[in-house]
């Protein structure tokens, strides 16, 4: 199994070496960024070499960098950064801030851009769609230049559904996306097994966590109601073996702590099934 620790976990604070030294002292190798300009300056030269730098002396990988969903304005405040806002202006600022991201792998090379295909809980407009076709066939090119593939996250609402996202990519032709399972998004939708079955011909990638199935609390996995001897079937069953990545959330007291994570990817492995076991050793 591929372990990678998504940065989400330390979101809140600014992604200092101290945090990828711990990360690294933890015995994680592979890392995914969240772009939250907060967290880390993605458009920012100095931070991005440091960065490298800093990844560099703790030998991490950085294996995806997850697209920004926010963006400080001019005047401190945040607005949200959708590619499939039917309003122009604002489409292009979104597409010009993903571009942005993008161009980290300049610097610091990694496979996966994971991206949302709207915001919120964005219903299946079909305006949003041609506005989301418009921004990833601009996109996805930019981003084959620099050798990273754009994963489209399922996300709970109807624009970023298992099944909105199949159909999206099969009536656009839009051959060079992959997709990127979100585990608990499902759980929060039509269920897990139903909605990687959709989906997994094009996953590439994943994000694993847990909640108890009525709001995305990002727990560590078995500490909510997801079935998980079912779920690690069904991604034993997909066509390549899977990265498992850990998009978890800073809970009230304060955790997950790092070991806490580390024995979460230990639970993990043990369980999972023999096709998958074998796989990832291959």
């Amino acid at each position: 199994m591929q372990r990678v620790v998504s940065t989400y976990r330390f979101v809140r604070q600014p992604l200092t070496p101290a945090v990828l030294e711990g990360i690294a002292q933890a015995g994680l190798a592979s890392v995914e960024i969240f772009c939250a300009s907060s967290h880390f300056g993605y458009r920012d030269g100095q931070a991005v070499r440091d960065l490298a730098q800093a990844l560099e002396q703790h030998h991490l990988q950085l294996h995806s960098l997850h697209s920004p969903t926010e963006r400080h304005t001019d005047a401190g405040h945040e607005s949200g950064v959708s590619i499939s806002d039917p309003e122009r202006i604002r489409r292009v600022d979104a597409v010009d801030e993903v571009k942005r991201a993008l161009e980290v792998s300049e610097r610091i090379p990694f496979r996966y851009l994971i991206q949302h295909l709207g915001t919120g809980r964005d219903a299946a407009d079909p305006r949003k769609f041609d506005a989301a076709f418009s921004s990833l066939e601009h996109l996805a090119a930019f981003a084959k230049q620099r050798g990273v593939v754009i994963a489209l996250e399922n996300t709970p609402n109807e624009l970023g559904s298992p099944a909105s996202l199949q159909q999206f990519v099969k009536e656009t032709r839009l051959h060079d996306l992959r997709f990127c399972f979100d585990i608990g998004h499902a759980h929060l939708e039509a269920g897990v097994e139903a909605a990687f079955d959709l989906l997994r011909e094009r996953v590439v990638t994943t994000h694993i966590h847990d909640n108890r199935g009525d709001k995305d609390e990002h727990l560590l996995p078995y500490e909510g109601t997801i079935d998980w001897d079912a779920a690690l079937g069904a991604l034993a069953n997909a066509p390549e073996p899977l990265p498992f990545v850990l998009e978890l959330k800073e809970q009230p007291s304060g955790g997950p702590a790092l070991d806490q994570i580390r024995a979460s990817f230990d639970q993990l492995e043990k369980h999972l099934p023999e096709k998958g076991a074998r796989a990832s050793q291959s």
